[in-house]
């Protein structure tokens, strides 16, 4: 079983920043590709980035290239999301995942106002 926990969401005006993090425990972190997923009000979840036990990066989202960045420390156990210039449309409940195994965090809530 892994837990994860979720942290660093809140309210912020546009063009803010914010930074997630997720702390993982239960398994080996080390080896894990970390993701971070997003649901907005009355949307499907979708992926936003993923990060490889190595350290590359992915992120799924045009919208989010050049302003979020996610990053990992193995020693911490933790994943972050950097999160700048941020729009309403980024509102939404973020989720951590750890693959393999599918483990979810229970989110964390970011809201932007225009």
């Amino acid at each position: 079983q892994v837990q994860l926990v979720e942290s660093g969401g809140g309210l912020v005006q546009a063009g803010g920043s914010l930074r997630l993090s997720c702390i993982a425990s239960g398994r080996t972190f080390s080896f894990a590709t970390m993701r971070w997923f997003r649901q907005a009000p009355g949307k499907e979840r979708e992926s936003v980035a993923a990060i490889t036990w190595s350290g590359d990066s992915i992120y799924s989202l045009d919208s989010v290239k050049g302003r979020f960045t996610i990053s990992r420390d193995n020693v911490k156990n933790t994943v972050y999301l950097q999160m700048n210039n941020l729009k309403p449309e980024d509102t939404a409940v973020y989720y951590c995942n750890y693959h393999p195994g599918g483990y979810w965090g229970k989110g964390t809530l970011v809201t932007v106002s225009s």
